[in-house]
């Protein structure tokens, strides 16, 4: 939907000025702005329309307005000016990385930890392939009497293992013939190819061992939404609680309970290559508790088809620029970092 150039102005004052105070706009402290040339009644009739037509909301009986998820989305993706970090802020974020680079180097939580103390806000991290991992083979050995191990080698050079105890008689013949069927069938496969078809073709398949086949699919299936998720680790959701948005206890409470690994691990896993930071507003969120909060993240490489992400949760009121600026700055120190390269310098203020 496009906007007439003075209503992308004074949508942008509003969203400013929200960020900054916490506090519906009014048209008279939007006329007092220096670069505005337009009177309050013109402003109030472009607020009026704004308003219809979805990008503002006017809480309760005040007269101000406040931006509303489109609102935002718009000021995102058209009116966002870049943050430019100042050489305080390159040097803070570089100087903690240095102190915290060998602690870090083996736990992705302590970097989720970092982000939330530089942005003040609830963080998260997390590990994904930027590789789909599949099972490269299957290999099933006897254990104890009535039971077997299974072991699953992936084609990230991890394995894992379970053992199973038969609920059926069958013979070591018959598990031999099984791992041969799910070494022929289930092997190069991406998760999402683990569908009923493929678990009734393996089972009729399998003979006299097919009553496995459930057990086993179930437990490789498990295996490979855990490898495309990642690790998560999400910290510093007290920090909710700071912002004037959740001091009402209740819709604190609610926030709160939904900001967990669970549903962090559900956010998009890889970010678009031209778009290397993403931004969810309010309903783009993919919880109904996240409803009323944005989502920013960003990624940087690990190696060895590895991708770390970080990102923030906070209200739709974040400064989305300067957030931007400080992740992606972050982002680009850790991927130095795990390359083993240096830190990127600070750049001076022209």
């Amino acid at each position: 939907m496009e906007l007439s150039e003075r209503k992308q102005k004074i949508l942008k004052a509003i969203v400013d000025l929200y960020i900054r105070s916490a506090e519906p706009v009014g048209s008279k402290t939007i006329a007092a702005l220096p670069d505005m040339d337009f009177s309050s009644a013109t402003i109030r009739n472009e607020m009026a329309e704004l308003t219809s037509m979805g990008f503002l909301e006017q809480p309760h009986t005040s007269a101000g307005r406040v931006p509303s998820p489109a609102g935002y989305r718009f000021y995102i993706d058209r009116l966002m000016q870049d943050y430019r970090l100042s050489v305080d802020e390159t040097q803070s974020i570089n100087q903690a990385m240095e102190l915290r680079m060998q602690e870090f180097d083996k736990a992705m939580s302590k970097v989720g930890k970092l982000v939330s103390q530089l942005t003040n806000l609830p963080a998260y991290a997390m590990t994904a392939h930027t590789q789909s991992v599949m099972v490269r083979r299957f290999e099933i050995l006897p254990a104890d009497r009535g039971s077997f191990i299974l072991v699953v080698m992936m084609t990230d050079e991890t394995v894992r293992n379970k053992l199973i105890k038969l609920p059926l008689s069958v013979t070591e013949q018959d598990l031999k013939l099984l791992s041969a069927v799910l070494n022929a069938s289930l092997t190069e496969l991406p998760v999402e190819q683990f569908t009923p078809e493929t678990l009734d073709r393996v089972s009729r398949s399998a003979g006299a061992a097919s009553g496995l086949v459930p057990i086993i699919v179930d437990f490789t299936t498990h295996l490979l939404e855990d490898c495309r998720r990642g690790e998560v680790y999400v910290t510093g959701q007290n920090r909710l609680l700071g912002q004037p948005e959740y001091q009402d206890l209740a819709k604190a409470q609610e926030v709160l309970g939904a900001l967990d690994e669970e549903t962090i691990s559900n956010l998009p896993a890889k970010l678009n290559d031209n778009s290397p930071v993403q931004i969810l507003v309010g309903p783009e969120n993919v919880a109904q508790e996240l409803k009323d909060t944005s989502v920013v993240m960003t990624r940087f490489d690990i190696g060895d088809g590895m991708q770390g992400m970080i990102g923030v949760v906070g209200p739709q009121r974040m400064d989305y620029a300067q957030i931007t600026a400080r992740l992606s700055y972050f982002a680009e120190g850790l991927g130095r970092m795990f390359g083993k390269s240096e830190l990127p310098e600070a750049k001076k203020e022209e």
